[in-house]
């Protein structure tokens, strides 16, 4: 009996370590076939990234086209130097600005200017006596680094240190109306002065019946214009026509007023006094003051340029007639030659502009009305 329970006891026994090594067994298994899943790591080590890298080294590559393109735009940037080019320009610096002559030059001037393509400035002292400031003017101006210069100048020396100047910077210096005594000028654009004036003598000389007393007023006589009027009336006056007295020659700074004074000085001074010649706007509108206020409407007198003034002393018989120049021309023509020079052009050494006689006959010609001014 007691083998026969412990053979029972014992196959319990075994039942039950069979039992634990089926259980031990079934959950160590799933463990060792898991294993599978480490060996998956590989999977994040296929990287396609490491072969993409060729696409990035292609963006690389593609990068210098854009480089490459990027000069395409350039030209335009390269180009607007020249559309961006300075506009030469010119400053026009006249004898004065108070006559009406000075403003049909400076019409010209502005003309030739917008036909020409240039910038121009035009100014000029308020008397023609003021030399000092016209060379601050010229100084002034210099200063600028113009492209050329154009200059009508009030004393024909003191102006040279000033152009000596111009010339050493390379700036070409154009002469309009009155020129100065040097080389510099490339050229001048101005009328034949003393060639009209001679005109104006040989027509005093005319109408006083060659024989008389004449009295003369120039605007000054330190500038070209003066001097050259003077000099063309009186040589004229002393070659041609020897019974022809000159019993005086004042200088009224083309100033009215101050011509008005001197001009009645001189007829009172001198009773017999059959003709008067004004040298310029100022100066003949002094001597008509001066005629009219005394009374002597009996005196030839003979005038330069024009003016309402002495246009209505014309048509009214007052004033027997005048020597006209091309005021618009000679402001036309000195900006033209500026821009010659600029371009390195030739130029001859005196541009003649003209000048015209008329009175009371031809004073509203087709020829003569486009030369005058009011």
């Amino acid at each position: 009996m007691t083998a026969k329970r412990w053979l029972t006891g014992f196959v319990v026994i075994l039942a039950a370590i069979a039992l634990l090594a089926a259980c031990g067994g079934g959950g160590a298994a799933p463990a060792e076939e898991a294993a599978p899943v480490e060996e998956a790591a590989p999977a994040e080590e296929v990287a396609p990234a490491e072969e993409a890298a060729p696409a990035e080294e292609a963006a690389e590559e593609a990068a210098p086209a854009e480089e490459e393109a990027a000069p395409t735009e350039a030209p335009a940037e390269e180009a607007a130097p020249e559309e961006a080019a300075e506009t030469p320009y010119i400053p026009v610096i006249s004898k004065g600005f108070q006559h009406q002559f000075w403003q049909a030059v400076k019409a010209g001037s502005e003309q030739a200017a917008a036909d020409l393509g240039v910038e121009i400035t035009f100014e000029g002292p308020e008397s023609e006596s003021q030399v000092d400031k016209q060379l601050e003017m010229v100084q002034a101006a210099l200063a600028k680094n113009p492209s050329a210069l154009c200059i009508a100048a009030l004393d024909s020396k003191a102006l040279i240190p000033l152009l000596e100047e111009a010339d050493a910077a390379g700036i070409p210096v154009i002469g309009f109306d009155s020129g100065v005594d040097s080389d510099i000028l490339v050229t001048t654009a101005a009328t034949d002065n003393i060639a009209a004036a001679g005109m104006a003598a040989d027509k005093m000389a005319e109408l006083i019946g060659g024989e008389g007393q004449v009295a003369v007023i120039v605007h000054d006589q330190t500038s070209r214009t003066g001097i050259d009027r003077r000099d063309g009336f009186l040589n004229r006056m002393a070659e041609a026509y020897p019974d022809i007295e000159i019993v005086d020659v004042q200088y009224g700074g083309g100033d009215h007023l101050r011509s008005t004074d001197l001009a009645k000085a001189i007829i009172q001074a001198h009773p017999d006094l059959k003709g008067f010649f004004g040298a310029n706007e100022g100066s003949i509108i002094g001597v008509l003051n001066a005629v009219t206020e005394l009374g002597r409407d009996d005196l030839v007198v003979i005038g330069y340029d024009s003016g309402k003034q002495q246009l209505d002393a014309i048509r009214s018989g007052l004033e027997a007639g005048a020597i006209t120049q091309n005021p618009v021309g000679i402001g036309y023509k000195c900006v033209e030659a500026a821009v010659m020079a600029i371009n390195g052009e030739p130029l001859d050494k005196v541009i003649d502009t003209g000048f015209f006689w008329y009175d009371a006959t031809n004073i509203d010609s087709e020829e003569i009305q486009p030369l005058l001014y009011e």
